[in-house]
């Protein structure tokens, strides 16, 4: 398989996990609760977007249907960060856990951009937008540093100096992508990071707590985020995606 097509199932199966972790707890990583409705509104929500993303994850699958159900997967997850996201951030502007919220939705979004990109200029957005999403989950580090410190496994010693070291890289990473300094190894390189963070994190808190529920959503978020990270990456390599494309 090529590097593309080994980013995209990693992310088509982290978006799949995701969907089916939200038909059995009946959400989407907790994200529908901060919805203005109904208690059944969002669960109906909840379980819309699941099958919603259970469909597009299957269909990202086949090189048949990857560009349709990535075209569907795009504005989805752009919606979720115009009406879910994007609200709290206007109302608590400073508050930086609402900027890294919605940078963890618009992760997923470029990934879907991505894939569903027809031009060079279009793909650029896409990668531009992926690295400004990763400069509010670098700051987290930072501005909880006592909430992420703790997620450091236990066997590796200074947590905290972790904690600001992985902060530091997700900065790295966004200015390289950003600035097209190596964007393809700074994307690359993030990429690596989340997904060593899904395995060394979120793994071991689900072995502990294999039915808790928030461990399960974290984990498939954090498998998708990083699908959608290995997605960009690969999107370095690719040029001259449209003929009408102009430069």
């Amino acid at each position: 398989m090529t590097h593309k097509a080994l980013a995209r199932t990693a992310f088509a199966t982290g978006i799949i996990a995701l969907a089916v972790i939200s038909l059995v707890f009946g959400d989407f990583a907790d994200i529908w609760h901060s919805l203005s409705a109904s208690a059944h509104v969002r669960d109906a929500m909840a379980y819309a977007s699941a099958g919603l993303m259970l469909a597009c994850g299957i269909g990202l699958l086949s090189n048949r249907t990857e560009a349709r159900a990535a075209s569907v997967l795009a504005p989805f997850f752009a919606l979720l960060v115009l009406v879910i996201k994007l609200p709290p951030v206007l109302e608590g502007p400073l508050v930086e856990g609402n900027w890294q919220s919605m940078s963890e939705i618009v992760v997923l979004l470029t990934g879907a951009w991505v894939l569903s990109a027809s031009r060079t200029r279009e793909m650029r957005v896409a990668q531009l937008v992926f690295g400004l999403a990763l400069i509010p989950l670098g700051l987290s580090h930072f501005v909880y540093v006592n909430l992420t410190a703790p997620l450091v496994p236990a066997w590796l010693p200074y947590h905290t100096g972790w904690a600001y070291f992985t902060g530091a890289a997700h900065l790295a990473a966004a200015l390289g992508v950003i600035l097209g300094i190596l964007p393809q190894l700074a994307a690359a390189m993030e990429a690596a990071m989340l997904s060593v963070f899904t395995v060394l994190v979120w793994i071991p808190l689900i072995y502990a707590a294999p039915t808790s529920r928030g461990s399960w959503s974290e984990f498939t978020l954090s498998w998708a985020i990083s699908g959608a990270a290995w997605v960009v990456a690969a999107s370095f390599g690719e040029r001259n995606l449209g003929t009408s494309d102009v430069r």
